[in-house]
């Protein structure tokens, strides 16, 4: 039964999200020992596995890599089938002793996993990691060419937007206090909404500004909130929709770089405001240099938010045209209505293609791994 078909049968009509919890230590076991078994099988008849649709394909070594789950933490890795005839399209994913169709792995059978819920179960885990690292990282985000999209690590904090039984869209977030990287002490001095992507099929139905909102109503105690800089022109618009329809957000919402403080932020809403006038850019670039000097006076905070009206019509951003009846505004392709337009599958920010892209110069001590470029799944 591991060798065909996908997970749904093997766990009786739940998908993989469904099971009951397995412990990780023993399913990477499981995974390693029937990776050896395909080595010792690579001169015999192979399995099959059924791709649905109707279509086989041979388990053979030559298809399969380890690729590791989280960022920070190489020993822990998933198993993935790719299409011997294009090694960049992953299939499956294996564990708890069977093969799961991609598409299969973002599935549920639990009604009550509906909207959004936050990543805590080791299977939410990988749920997380299917959306991340090979939708978004390297199928409907990733537009950069030999590219390795990082996982999230072990302790990300994520929720994921279940709707109609499938995991469609995802945002994260770096907490306040929490380190910014591995190799300095810094911390981070805010929330900070890190990445954010919807499903192509998704979009241009508003989750983009529900992700936004549930973000903030998360965070009601402070007093200010980041969103990783740089943040793509697509996320502008949605900020500045966001912003309208919410003006008593416009205070709390910052640009930043990490960690965050005085010198690395931005206010959105007055950016926004500022690159619609005429000498919007002067009038930004002033604020950010009297923020250089540290933590700005409570008479120059009071100053720049009197600045800041609430428009309800403002008509371009970034070139973008928004005056769409857009109550539940395109979350994936807030415009699209040229080439250039930028999509939220570049994330809430760019931060990363950043942070998160590195070149790939080989396998990288990854297990068995025989593709060494990008992946995209089959629809």
């Amino acid at each position: 039964m591991e060798a065909e078909g996908g997970g749904r049968a093997a766990a009786g009509c739940l998908y993989l999200v469904d099971t009951l919890a397995g412990d990780p230590e023993v399913l990477q076991v499981d995974a390693e020992t029937y990776y050896e078994k395909l080595l010792k099988k690579s001169s015999s008849t192979p399995d099959i596995f059924s791709i649905p649709g109707g279509e086989e394909v041979k388990l053979e070594d030559s298809c399969v890599c380890f690729v590791p789950l989280y960022r920070n933490n190489p020993t822990c890795k998933m198993l993935l089938l790719t299409d011997p005839k294009d090694k960049e399209t992953v299939l499956a994913v294996y564990l708890n002793r069977c093969w799961w169709p991609v598409e299969d792995v973002l599935k549920t059978a639990d009604p009550s996993r509906d909207g959004l819920i936050s990543v805590q179960t080791f299977q939410e885990r990988i749920v997380l990691f299917v959306l991340n690292y090979i939708i978004f990282g390297m199928l409907e985000g990733s537009s950069a060419n030999d590219a390795f999209f990082l996982p999230h690590s072990a302790t990300e904090c994520a929720k994921i937007l279940w709707r109609n039984g499938e995991a469609v869209a995802f945002y994260s977030v770096k907490m306040k206090g929490s380190l910014c990287d591995g190799t300095t002490s810094q911390c981070y001095l805010l929330p900070v909404l890190d990445t954010i992507f919807v499903r192509r099929k998704y979009r241009r139905d508003g989750l983009g500004m529900k992700m936004l909102h549930d973000f903030c109503q998360s965070f009601m105690a402070e007093d200010a909130l980041g969103i990783s800089c740089p943040i793509s022109a697509a996320m502008y618009q949605v900020c500045q929709k966001f912003l309208q329809t919410n003006p008593e957000e416009q205070k709390r919402l910052w640009e930043v770089e990490a960690p965050g403080d005085w010198s690395q932020r931005v206010n959105i809403w007055l950016k926004i405001q500022m690159e619609s006038s005429p000498s919007g850019k002067a009038e930004v670039g002033s604020h950010i240099e009297n923020a250089q000097t540290g933590k700005p006076r409570q008479s120059d905070v009071d100053q720049m938010n009197e600045s800041i009206e609430y428009i309800p019509g403002v008509g371009k951003v970034a070139g973008g045209d928004t005056e769409k009846k857009d109550d539940t505004a395109p979350a994936g392709t807030l415009n699209s209505q040229g080439p250039e337009q930028e999509d939220l599958e570049q994330g809430a920010s760019n931060t990363q293609q950043c942070k998160g892209f590195r070149k790939r110069a080989g396998p990288g001590g990854l297990v068995g791994d025989k593709a060494t470029k990008q992946f995209r799944i089959i629809p």
